[in-house]
């Protein structure tokens, strides 16, 4: 497979799960706050800063705003397109990956993207985003599960849908892990690791769509130590960190045909030593070592293992030598992709 269809296939998906974890992220703030209704201005910042300093784009964001209002915060992560990774802007670059591999997907498939791109541009789309921000949110992520599920149908088990499927669950772990760590931003009466407020962890599952699968293997209210058991290291619950770091070596081993339990370049060896550390961890550790920083020294690992797959697929180091310089039609597209890794 050409290094450049497999990185818009790749970059295609993660966008598309970049906009569904993104909608899922404020609606986490949402549901934090329904047991805070008269809180005053100043604690209502409170509790929306943390989602940018979640996402890390606080630094683009006090650019083109002075206050983390939920009016401003909402704006930003949803449809400015100065910020290359809120929601619109994802789903722009998005369709514009799918377009230009066409040949690589179903028509299906592309008429399910690029009507998502049409609603969002719409008029019909900022009505709803201005009279009803809870079914705009629930209209995108049933378009993305819609997506995925088309693609699970139509796409052959190839090099091209293990591409798909990596970037998809190297995207949900990343986000996960920042679903995680917006408790650690909270101010500090209200933060659910220092208290009992299950509220906020009953939040952040339901965010996920795993309060149901929580509760089935868990007796009593979520608390911390059970809620980053569940959505770190269960083997069985498709959006735990675990789960995805499992595809993501399964993934990377399908693609150069070696069997798991070794590795050939540096994206397998860091993918399946992160699989085994997370195999063998546990909440109590983590808590004990601080959950902020062990998401962060996490969220470096995932983005390790991204940019090792850079290396690998996409300036293919080995061959540099053996081929021609890269023409200068193909290199914007090699910067754009290394731009996008760098806002991770």
């Amino acid at each position: 497979m050409l290094s450049r269809v497999a990185n818009s296939l790749y970059w295609m998906v993660r966008y598309i799960e970049r906009a569904d974890s993104l909608s899922r992220l404020i609606e986490v703030n949402g549901q934090l706050l329904l047991d805070h209704e008269r809180l005053d201005s100043e604690r209502l910042r409170a509790f929306w800063k943390p989602i940018i300093l979640s996402t890390g784009d606080e630094t683009l964001f006090s650019e083109f705003y002075s206050d983390a209002s939920s009016s401003e915060v909402i704006r930003f992560l949803t449809n400015d397109r100065r910020n290359p990774n809120s929601i619109v802007a994802s789903i722009g670059q998005a369709r514009e990956n799918a377009r230009m591999v066409r040949d690589q997907l179903s028509e299906e498939l592309w008429e399910e993207l690029n009507s998502l791109y049409l609603f969002i541009n719409s008029r019909e789309g900022e009505l709803l985003f201005n009279a009803d921000p809870t079914r705009y949110y629930e209209t995108i992520r049933r378009a993305t599960f819609t997506f995925h599920g088309i693609a699970a149908a139509s796409i052959a088990r190839s090099e091209s849908w293990e591409f798909m499927d990596l970037g998809r669950h190297l995207e949900r772990a990343d986000k996960i892990t920042r679903f995680l760590d917006i408790t650690s931003f909270l101010p500090e009466s209200d933060a659910p690791v220092n208290g009992a407020a299950t509220f906020h962890w009953t939040a952040i599952l339901r965010s996920c769509g795993g309060l149901g699968a929580f509760r089935a293997e868990h007796r009593g209210e979520p608390t911390a130590e059970g809620v980053v058991s569940f959505l770190m290291f269960s083997p069985g619950f498709p959006r735990s960190v675990r789960f995805c770091v499992d595809r993501i070596d399964r993934n990377l081993h399908s693609i150069s045909g070696t069997p798991r339990g070794t590795y050939t370049n540096d994206a397998e060896r860091v993918a399946g030593r992160l699989l085994a550390e997370l195999a063998y961890g546990s909440a109590a550790e983590v808590l004990e070592h601080g959950l902020h920083l062990y998401l962060d020294e996490l969220q470096e690992r995932l983005n390790e293992i991204g940019t090792e797959l850079f290396q690998t697929y996409v300036l293919l180091p080995d061959s540099t030598d053996k081929r021609p310089p890269i023409p200068a039609a193909n290199m914007s597209a090699v910067v754009a992709w290394q731009m996008a890794q760098q806002q991770q």
